[in-house]
């Protein structure tokens, strides 16, 4: 896989998957023939240092037009839904040309390398790329690993390798770091509206009392125990016990 380049992305499965993924919240990434002659070098398209010296601003727009058209039929088929339309173009414009011929050749090295026998053709690598959407949705194993990325916002579509089928982004770095980032400011967000014991939030989690916007419990004062006449209540310090009671003798009678 060839490394991001101008923020040109191939890393989504298959070389159709990769032209749908030169536009979306970055915006259009195809802006002019020298962008396309990246992708189509970073995507595979063509071999490595192929001369590209023909490729112009018709190219730009018919590889654009190529990407819309399978992005429609694969959010169809997605969906549940059918773009009778665009599945005709499309096979027409894998049917319109051979794939490109390729030869080896022997490098300053030694080795073996692929190399166009003839100048790129427009046509032939249009071919190319429409072929590989037409073969991704009749493989019915290779079509069941497509999935939408889970991302806020994002239409990308990619396959998923991973074991146990549990890729849910179409980038972990781009849009799977977004996801995170979100969670964890919700979390702090809950986090600054109340504690952990104490009254129920309005989510049902338990906030300790006297946290923030949570005020204490109201408390219902305690009346005082009620006294007999001439006698001394349990927490009067003039109360005396029975002992002191005792030492001072028996109460003078009243006089008559």
């Amino acid at each position: 896989m060839a490394a991001p380049d101008e923020g040109l992305r191939f890393d989504c499965g298959r070389i159709c998957l990769d032209l749908l993924a030169t536009s979306g919240k970055a915006g259009e990434l195809l802006t002019g023939p020298e962008q396309l002659r990246r992708w189509l070098t970073g995507s595979g398209a063509v071999p490595p240092d192929t001369a590209l010296d023909g490729v112009n601003g018709r190219w730009v727009a018919r590889f654009r037009g190529l990407r819309e058209v399978v992005r429609r039929v694969l959010h169809a088929e997605l969906s549940g839904g059918e773009a009778v339309i665009d599945l005709d173009l499309l096979n027409a414009t894998a049917a319109a040309a051979g794939p490109p011929a390729v030869e080896a050749v022997r490098g300053p090295d030694g080795a073996l390398a692929p190399q166009l026998a003839r100048p790129a053709d427009r046509a032939a690598l249009l071919a190319a790329v429409a072929r590989d959407a037409v073969d991704l949705l009749t493989d019915r194993a290779t079509r069941d690993r497509l999935r939408r990325c889970e991302g806020a916002h994002c239409r990308l579509l990619f396959l998923d390798t991973s074991r146990g089928r549990r890729r849910r982004w179409c980038s972990s770095g781009v849009c799977g770091n977004r996801e995170r980032v979100a969670r964890h400011r919700k979390r702090a967000a809950a986090d600054r509206d109340g504690g952990v014991v104490g009254a129920v939030g309005p989510e049902g989690a338990e906030v300790a009392e006297g946290a923030e916007g949570v005020p204490p419990e109201p408390r219902s004062p305690v009346p005082p125990e009620p006294r007999l006449p001439g006698t001394a209540g349990p927490r009067d310090p003039g109360a005396a016990g029975p002992a002191a009671d005792a030492s001072r003798g028996p109460a003078p009678s009243p006089e008559r």
